[in-house]
This record gives C-alpha cells, structure tokens and sequence, in this order.
C-alpha cells in the first residue's frame, strides 16, 4: 500500500510496517523485553532517515514547512557521524572557526550527502561575517 502522508499518521501505529530501526528490526520487534534480551541495543534506539524523510512528508501535508524542512535536515544528519556532528557544532560557535574553517566543515557535510546542513553552515558564516562573529584568521 503507498504512503499517504494524510491518511497514514502517526506513522506508529498507522504504518509500523515503515518504521525500522538502522538494522532493520521492525518497529514491532523494539520491545522492552528485547532491549533487556540484547536483542536491541541502544544504537538501534534511532530514528532512520527513511523514518524522518516521512515524517516530513507529514508536516509537509499539514502545511508545516519549517518543520518539514527541520526534519528533512534530521534526514540527512542520521547518517552523519556523531563526531563530525559534534565538531560542526563546536565551529558554528560565535568566534571558533574562520569563514574557512566553515567552509571546510560545510564541504565534510556535503561529502555526507548532508546538503541542507552544509547550505546552513554556509549562511551562518556569511551572518558571522556581517556581525563580526568569525574567528580571527
């Protein structure tokens, strides 16, 4: 049966059958007593971004762009390791990285595939460097 964004939320208990962990456990199969078992472990406990891409195919027929577009940037971000994650996060702080160094972190995200983030990371350079907000070179 297609997806329909409208019809088929919360995706839970509508549509379990497209909602799987990163290794594919159905969403049914993440119990409490498969978690105890080892059956699921905590790196399992993560939204896939085939999971998010949906849920924002549902903010987007509720005519909730933005949200839609947080969560096709969720999308992209699951797949990105954490420690690059981290460090991005640590440059876009006001005066730690150079318009450079921004622009090195947004080309690492795209190598991710994560374009939207690096488009972000692109603007918040050129914000900080209207305000004055970019590490001295």
């Amino acid at each position: 049966m297609a997806f329909d964004p409208l019809r088929d939320y919360p995706l839970g208990t509508r549509r379990p059958d497209l909602v799987s962990t990163p290794a594919g456990t159905p969403l049914g199969a993440v119990t409490l007593d498969a978690v105890r078992a080892g059956e699921v472990g905590a790196d399992e406990m993560r939204a896939t971004p085939e999971t998010l891409r949906l849920q924002a195919e549902v903010a987007l027929a509720a005519g909730r762009t933005q949200l839609a577009e947080s969560l096709e940037r969720a999308a992209e971000l699951a797949a990105v390791p954490d420690d690059l994650l981290l460090a991005v996060y640590t440059a876009l702080r006001p005066r730690r990285a150079t318009a450079a160094e921004l622009e090195d972190w947004a080309s690492r995200l795209e190598s991710h595939a994560a374009r939207m983030t690096a488009a972000f990371v692109r603007e918040a350079a050129a914000a900080y460097a209207d305000r004055g907000l970019l590490a001295d070179a």
